[in-house]
């Protein structure tokens, strides 16, 4: 089932994906009381949208919001031959945070900022979604807690990345965190093959599974300190980032999940 939040008239709805068109529905398929065995309840569909005319959310808007880096192995052999100090091969599942304001939807533009100068360059991820709250999770827990899988680009201005002691400019600028365009609940998602394009070219491709430590890795770590919620995130890195610039349109294709589309434009220019 692939679910997604659509814009109607200004007000954001959940909606079941079909071929289509987007059934729009009442609430959010999130809810833990709607997935009981013993109820037959769920949130009604109350409307429909047509696909290609549908205004496209982030899929779900997370109470946290959590990011994996350095965690495929090429990428981090590419970072330490570049000089990164840093670039090791981790020994123990880490995560850090992303801020909700970064997140933008499917077909909606990446803005570049006009201060921004030097790489500014996209990065293809494999995102979890949470559908259960979960505490000191085995790793079987943490299989039954995701929800269902979406893509995340991880745009990034690397100048900043070097000045700033933190993230907050190089990766949570507004709209740097597209996602999208769907959550797909019935999908092997480590079995894919991820893909980068830039205006139609391949950029890059690699086995999505092919991580130091899986999704699930993680979350029983992060659940060690850490309560997880229905709606939290988990983006997993990536093996290779390109370089885009405004004009350019970038897509990231995950095999059995879709392909979250975005324009870039510079800050100030719709085009």
């Amino acid at each position: 089932m692939r679910y997604a939040r659509v814009s109607v008239g200004g007000r954001p709805l959940w909606g079941r994906v079909g071929e289509e068109a987007v059934e729009l529905l009442s609430g959010s398929p999130l809810e833990a009381t709607w997935r009981q065995p013993q109820s037959d309840s769920g949130p009604e569909v109350i409307g429909t949208v047509q696909r290609d005319t549908a205004v496209w959310l982030p899929p779900v808007i997370p109470p946290v919001f959590y990011a994996v880096g350095m965690n495929y192995p090429r990428h981090i052999e590419h970072a330490a031959r570049v000089g990164d100090t840093a670039a090791v091969l981790p020994d123990r599942p880490e995560v850090g945070y992303r801020a909700n304001n970064a997140l933008t939807g499917h077909l909606s533009p990446i803005v570049k900022p006009v201060e921004v100068v030097g790489r500014f360059e996209a990065e293809p991820e494999l995102v979890a979604v949470i559908g259960r709250t979960i505490r000191r999770a085995t790793y079987e827990d943490a299989r039954a807690s995701v929800f269902g899988w979406t893509i995340g680009n991880d745009v990034s201005a690397r100048t900043w990345q070097h000045q700033d002691r933190s993230f907050w400019r190089s990766k949570n600028s507004d709209t740097f965190k597209p996602m999208g365009p769907w959550i797909e609940t019935d999908v092997d998602a480590l079995a894919q093959t991820t893909t980068l394009r830039v205006n139609g070219e391949e950029r890059a491709s690699f086995p999505t599974g092919d991580m130091v430590f899986d999704p699930f890795d993680h979350i029983v770590e992060l659940t060690r300190h850490n309560t997880l919620h229905p709606g939290d995130v988990l983006w997993m890195g990536a093996e290779s980032a390109c370089q885009i610039e405004p004009g350019d349109t970038v897509e990231v294709e995950i095999g059995g999940i879709g392909v979250l589309s975005n324009p870039v434009h510079l800050e100030g220019n719709p085009s």
